[in-house]
């Protein structure tokens, strides 16, 4: 190994990390600058285990490659591992047949791996060319980076300072390695070629610019005619070398991993070359520089690269994306066993959250179809995954001009980035009536039923569903469930069931359609785990416009079951995502989910500011369901405040008593607050009449939920033979605990008027401990003021009778103190214990509360 010269600093910093507990650690430069050989030095400086790889272009688009070199040193101890923790990266490397894990499920397996492979020793991970790693291995590779305090494994990750990767982004620690000062560079030059002339040794300090690499190999590459870095300090060691080294070698440099997969033919000629060495750590034989590789790689010819592609396709016959890369690139003319072999890969890499590399795949087994009709087919179905992957302008470039394909490009970057819902129903509608390829139409379809939801506009929604006459089941589906819930939703729960038992966590826009129908009728729970593990797995590199919506399914099902911190974190993450790939619809609905929540916890002013600016994007768009969301967080925000005039008001506006607006979700959303509203502003047979139009309607049959919510506003209205014992003992109710609390409290105070005080005090109780863990603080001291209402000790004293019988009177504090020979402080007093006893606020109110 060449000596280290003038890297004191960085030497000192890459010790004392590894002398620290368990971490990690970004060494970023430029090529050749010296990342290698310092964190060689540091590795060759540990007392523990070390395990190596090496990231490569050729696999960036292969899911889960760079883990897999990690990892595949440490599968014997899988063994050691639990069940379910060994299973999470068994499905990665082949060894299982579950469902692809997520981020979070994977990330601690492997965790659990490296603690259990570490023991008592230290063990030190180091990746070069980190840059190269795949998007799956990086976030794995992140999310294990910043958990490593408290385990005894430390990684160095050293990547390139110009080539942008998700390691930069990740908020590790780095440790920048730059070009060497003026004096360093003269004694590294001084030391490797000592005998070199003066006018040389200006010319190479001045070409090198203090790269290490530079100031060593150029010495040797004296002459060289390749003009590329690479080539001007290898290429002439690879022209030296016998014909089946070289061939050897080359096969390594396009296999792409780290280690090489078979036997090497010249072992010793290899090494005496300086393009090998051997891993200080494993013996592996390794390239001496990644830039070996791409040297090898500019020094081929055309045909010598595609006979070791035809290989190395051999090699890897059992991988199918691994082959079908190798199998593409050995081919020139077009094969329709080659485009199937692609096609397959790229199946495989979306099912594993790679929707990126499918496109790739896709695009180039388009290229390689004989047939016009296949090579339509592909790109099409390139241009759709492209879309998937928020990859918009791949996709409208993928796209044949006036093909349906390009309809669809270009309505989802249309719809999502501006929110054009008219234009975009009036292009896929367009669409879909001339002669389209089924795959295609069932797309256009699906596409046609979310630019509808989103209007909530009946005339759109009417001509979608005269489109419908060659659906398939899960369209049929979105349909029913995403359209006029309230009249097509009847049995679409045990639809929905069991399109997600067929569909499992596989096509990452299958399972965003379906929780989206799970959502509409109630049943999101059940298929949260699916939900939110796809979720995750298609964040980095794969479907990010399907982990958007998967997103909003997360934190809508947490708002559901009462976990509003983590909705809240969930909405921030899924905000920042929507941002950065300018996905506006989708932004201005996290907005809005937000702004319910805060509209729920008394936050008024960050809500006000997010139904504003909601409305003010979505309603000059026609955006229908995003300026119901407006009008519902006006609601809540109403009902937290008391200002149930104002809830009303929306409310109506929403859905008026007694109808539920056809294709409006937010109608049937909003039930609860449109009974609570009309009670409180003393609008009881408009409340009655809500009600009793639901249970006509049907919606006890439509979710568990909606069973719940109808049999509480039947109580609440005081409708024959409705209790609130029967509506708190439905199945659902546990599972909703917001409006659980609601109802709880609505059936405290109506027990408090029967007198019942012991009753009451047992729900309002129960209320106010559940307003108080939501942080709901303005339901939470409305349940209490009902408390103190009622209950033991709620029953007036005989002074605080007559207090009230004169104040109900008209007299005021004075008159009633001189009439009862008391101050009219102490009258005072007096009627400020009396008003929560009785459950009222102000004198005007004292006459109903005695009577």
């Amino acid at each position: 190994m060449t000596e280290i010269v003038g890297r004191d600093t960085e030497l000192a910093t890459l010790a004392a990390f590894l002398a620290g507990a368990g971490g990690a650690l970004v060494v970023r430069g430029d090529t050749g600058v010296g990342k290698s050989a310092l964190v060689d030095k540091a590795a060759a400086a540990t007392g523990g285990r070390v395990l190596r790889s090496v990231g490569t272009e050729a696999e960036s688009g292969i899911a889960y490659a760079g883990l897999h070199q990690i990892l595949y040193p440490l599968l014997a101890h899988a063994d050691g591992l639990d069940d379910g923790t060994r299973a999470a990266f068994d499905t990665i490397f082949g060894r299982g047949s579950a469902e692809p894990p997520s981020v979070l499920a994977l990330g601690v397996a492997v965790l659990d791996l490296l603690a259990l492979a570490a023991g008592p020793a230290p063990l030190l991970i180091v990746v070069d060319d980190a840059h190269w790693f795949d998007a799956q291995s990086v976030a794995l590779g992140t999310f294990i980076a910043r958990r490593l305090s408290g385990h005894n494994v430390h990684l160095l990750a050293a990547v390139r300072a110009e080539v942008a990767s998700g390691w930069d982004v990740a908020g590790l620690p780095a440790l920048p390695v730059p070009p060497l000062a003026a004096a360093a560079a003269s004694v590294l030059l001084a030391r490797t070629a000592p005998d070199l002339g003066e006018a040389a040794r200006t010319e190479i300090l001045r070409e090198a610019q203090g790269n290490p690499l530079a100031l060593v190999e150029l010495p040797r590459a004296a002459g060289s005619a390749d003009g590329g870095l690479a080539g001007r300090l290898f290429g002439a060691r690879i022209a030296a070398l016998s014909p089946p080294v070289r061939a050897s070698l080359l096969r390594a440099a396009l296999d792409g991993a780290g280690r090489f997969r078979y036997r090497l033919s010249g072992v010793a000629e290899a090494f005496e070359s300086g393009l090998v060495t051997a891993d200080p750590g494993s013996g592996d034989v390794v390239f001496r520089h990644p830039l070996v590789r791409s040297a090898l790689l500019r020094s081929a010819t055309p045909d010598e690269r595609r006979a070791a592609h035809l290989e190395l396709a051999e090699l890897h016959e059992q991988d199918a994306e691994r082959y079908a890369r190798h199998l593409a690139a050995a081919t020139v003319d077009p094969s329709e066993e080659v485009a199937e072999a692609l096609e397959v890969a790229a199946h495989v890499a979306s099912e594993r959250g790679g929707a990126a590399s499918a496109v790739a795949m896709l695009t180039r087994a388009a290229e390689l179809s004989p047939e016009a009709p296949e090579r339509s087919r592909r790109l099409a179905e390139a241009a759709f995954v492209a879309a998937q992957a928020a990859l918009l302008d791949e996709a409208l470039e993928l796209a044949e001009v006036q093909s349906p394909a390009a309809v669809l490009a270009s309505v989802y970057s249309a719809f999502y980035r501006d929110g054009d819902v008219r234009a975009a129903h009036r292009r896929v509608a367009a669409a879909l009536a001339g002669a389209v390829e089924p795959d295609t139409r069932e797309r256009l379809l699906d596409l046609l039923v979310a630019i509808s939801l989103y209007s909530q506009d009946a005339e759109l929604w009417r001509v979608t569903e005269g489109l419908f006459d060659q659906a398939g089941p899960l369209s049929e589906i979105y349909r029913d469930t995403m359209g006029d819930v309230v009249r097509t939703g009847q049995g679409a729960v045990e639809r929905v069931r069991a399109a997600f038992a067929r569909v499992g966590a596989g096509r990452p826009w299958d399972v965003m359609r379906l929780g989206v129908s799970a959502y509409f009728v109630d049943t999101l729970a059940e298929h949260r785990a699916i939900v939110e593990r796809v979720a995750t797995r298609e964040l980095h590199g794969g479907a990010v416009t399907n982990a958007m919506t998967l997103l909003q399914l997360v934190m809508l099902d947490q708002m559901d079951a009462g976990e509003w911190d983590d909705a809240l974190a969930t909405g921030r993450r899924g905000l920042e995502l929507t941002i950065e790939h300018e996905y506006a619809l989708f932004e201005h609905q996290f907005y809005g989910y937000i702004g319910l929540v805060h509209a729920w916890r008394g936050d008024f002013e960050a809500a006000g500011r997010a139904a504003d600016r909601l409305d003010r994007w979505a309603r000059p768009r026609g955006v229908g369901y995003l300026t119901a969301v407006a009008e519902a967080i006006g609601t809540a925000a109403g009902l937290t405040s008391g200002d149930y005039e104002t809830a009303y008001a929306y409310a109506s506006g929403l859905s008026s008593p007694g109808t539920f607006t056809p294709y409006s979700h937010q109608s049937v959303r909003t039930f609860l607050d449109l009974i609570e509203a009309a009670v409180h502003t003393g609008r009881v047979p408009q409340a009655r009449a809500h009600a009793l139009a639901a249970v006509a309607a049907g919606l006890p049959a439509l979710s568990e939920r909606l069973d719940f919510l109808v049999a509480a506003a039947l109580a609440m209205t005081d409708s024959p033979g409705a209790s609130f014992e029967a509506a708190v003992a439905r199945p659902a109710a546990g599972r909703f605990p917001f409006e659980l609390a609601r109802v709880r409290l609505a059936q405290g105070m109506w027990l408090r008027r029967q007198r019942a005080h012991t009753a009451a005090r047992a729900a309002l109780s129960l209320a106010d401990a559940e307003f108080e863990r939501l942080g709901a603080g303005p339901w939470a001291a409305r349940a209490r003021v009902e408390l103190r209402a009622g209950g033991p000790g709620a029953a007036l004293t005989a002074q605080e009778r007559e207090v009230a019988l004169l104040a109900a009177g008209g007299l005021s504090n004075k008159e009633i103190g001189a009439k009862l020979f008391l101050s009219p402080r102490t009258v005072g007093a007096h009627l400020y214990r009396v008003f929560p006893k009785l459950g009222i606020s102000s004198r005007a109110s004292l006459r109903d509360a005695l009577s």
